[in-house]
């Protein structure tokens, strides 16, 4: 695979493994590493009951209120005379609880989306910036970056790979400065034990970062300041002019305010009166629908009444599970593997612009031996040319 760093467009062949596998066998999918493509699925979902589902969730209540129907339907059965209500009252309170579940799982499932829009966000603007990095990085009139300035110009790259693991670390609480160079679990707050350490993640650091995570600085916020810094380094080298310089600014910003945003959803949670106000609800309606079923259905009620209970907490479990899309849940925004495709596509980068760097410096020494060589062997003709242009200049001052 060849990348266009300014070269002619050259034709291409893509290294994508295209070989047919086996039904129902785990493959490769790269880009979208952990996609539903990832394995086909062997059971319609209307069977599935684990993976993926709500019924864990709700298995309690939906039981606590079997419970409470069969209770009732003793009750009224071999207790008392009758203890049923009017079935009418039943439509009025289903609408309420409509509308309330309604209202809930579309606020969620909002804030699913923009998370997940935020995040494609962040990682255009990365990939933008990477582009433009590794295209633009050189000055024509002194030719190819010194060593120093190629080692500046990789560590930016990695940095800008950093960036969406670290705001999947932040997002999750899992301050990454503080524990990806292996400081003591103690001095870290909230880590998963599953991401104690990341040696990728740390390898793509600056050496000897500190993180000030403990003092209110998130990670992707400070990391953005080596970016800006690059920028002004590169401007000020002659790689960038005013214009360019200012698009790759505008790139910057557009990558802190989609960070921002997940920021927001991840610390504004819904409404505390609503959730409370919703959860009474729900309880209550489950409560009140035995009393008005079970005159007419008998002990048939302990099951319907538990189908309706099943359906209505398990809308609000889903919007539950979507208020915060950036954990663990397998319902939930696939923030390792878009951070894992974003550095598996940069990496095929990085290395194709190590490849042309080498070739561009070789050719360089090259140049400068060949110029030597010709100006020893015709040393006279160098010098009068170099007279004759030193005479013109003054002539035209």
């Amino acid at each position: 695979m060849r990348l266009n760093f300014s070269e002619p467009p050259t034709p291409t062949l893509s290294r994508q493994n295209t070989t047919i596998q086996g039904h129902h066998q785990r493959r490769g999918t790269h880009p979208h590493r952990l996609s539903t493509r990832a394995k086909p699925r062997r059971w319609p979902l209307v069977f599935r009951f684990i993976k993926g589902a709500i019924h864990g969730a709700i298995l309690v209540p939906v039981f606590l209120h079997a419970v409470f129907t069969a209770l009732i339907v003793y009750l009224d059965t071999y207790v008392f005379e009758t203890v049923g209500l009017p079935s009418t009252i039943i439509p009025s309170l289903s609408i309420v609880v409509g509308l309330m579940l309604v209202f809930r799982n579309q606020t969620s499932y909002n804030r699913f989306w923009d998370g997940r829009n935020a995040m494609n966000t962040l990682n255009t603007c990365v990939r933008n910036l990477v582009r433009t990095i590794a295209t633009n990085s050189y000055d024509s009139k002194r030719g190819p970056p010194t060593a120093a300035e190629r080692e500046d110009i990789e560590r930016t790259i990695r940095i800008l790979m950093a960036i969406p693991y670290a705001v999947k670390n932040h997002l999750r609480a899992e301050w990454g400065a503080a524990w990806v160079f292996g400081n003591s679990v103690d001095e870290v707050l909230n880590v998963h034990p599953s991401t104690l350490y990341n040696p990728e993640y740390a390898n793509l650091l600056p050496a000897g970062l500190e993180g000030h995570e403990g003092e209110g600085l998130g990670l992707p916020f400070q990391l953005t300041f080596f970016i800006d810094g690059f920028i002004k380094r590169g401007e000020e080298r002659g790689w960038y002019p005013a214009p360019g310089a200012s698009q790759m600014q505008a790139q910057l910003n557009t990558l802190t305010d989609a960070y921002g945003r997940m920021e927001t959803i991840k610390l504004t949670p819904i409404p505390v009166a609503h959730l409370i106000h919703q959860k009474q609800v729900l309880a209550l309606f489950g409560c009140v629908l035995p009393f008005a079923m079970v005159d007419e259905m008998g002990w048939w009620a302990v099951p319907i009444v538990s189908l309706v209970i099943f359906t209505l907490y398990g809308i609000e479990g889903i919007g539950s599970q979507l208020e915060d899309p950036f954990g663990y849940d397998r319902n939930d925004i696939k923030m390792d593997a878009i951070a894992g495709d974003s550095k598996t596509e940069i990496d095929v980068v990085l290395s194709e612009w190590r490849t042309h760097s080498k070739a561009m410096e070789a050719l360089k020494r090259t140049a400068r031996w060949c110029s030597s060589r010709w100006k020893r062997k015709r040393g006279r003709e160098v010098y009068t040319s170099r007279l004759v242009l030193e005479v013109e200049a003054e002539y035209w001052q």
